[in-house]
């Protein structure tokens, strides 16, 4: 089976190669440290010490797994790409919310780097997928769980 595509900005390659080096690097030291105070405290069977330092070590690993299969099918979006006459991965949108007048940025990204506390949606999101292709003076209908929200697409630019 072919593996996802995942794109990224050259941003978020960046923070996803600064946490895979911070957890190979000092994480993986730090558990490998509780792992063998734990065991110095004797019977391992009963050691919940011990436990929670191979549950986090299996946990640390699996992320480090993730994130290097994530790099390894990564597509970067470089600015240079992103084409400010429609919306596409990359590109930071102006919106209305039309039923409460509303302004609202957004940055759409791929999956792996949204952050919507940042106002950095995936492209695969509600709003992303129906922002997509669209240009400014366009409206959009979004179905999200409450109803349709209705956008009207006031800027594009990188």
């Amino acid at each position: 089976m072919a593996e996802k595509e995942v794109l990224l900005t050259p941003e978020g390659l960046r923070k996803l190669e600064e946490e895979l080096e911070q957890l190979k690097s000092v994480k993986r030291r730090e558990v490998a440290e509780r792992i063998k105070l734990a065991i110095s405290y004797g019977d391992i069977s009963e050691n919940s010490e011990y436990e929670d330092a191979k549950n986090e070590q299996a946990f640390i690993e699996g992320r480090i797994m993730t994130l290097e299969k994530m790099l390894r099918n990564a597509r970067i979006i470089h600015e240079s790409e992103v084409d400010t006459g429609m919306v596409s991965i990359g590109s930071t949108v102006v919106l209305k919310d039309i039923e409460f007048d509303e302004q609202v940025e957004y940055t759409i990204v791929g999956s792996a780097e949204a952050d919507p506390g940042s106002n950095k949606i995936s492209n695969e999101s509600p709003v992303g997928r129906a922002l997509l292709g669209k240009s400014i003076g366009s409206t959009v209908d979004v179905a999200v769980p409450a109803g349709t929200i209705q956008f009207k697409i006031l800027e594009i630019h990188r």
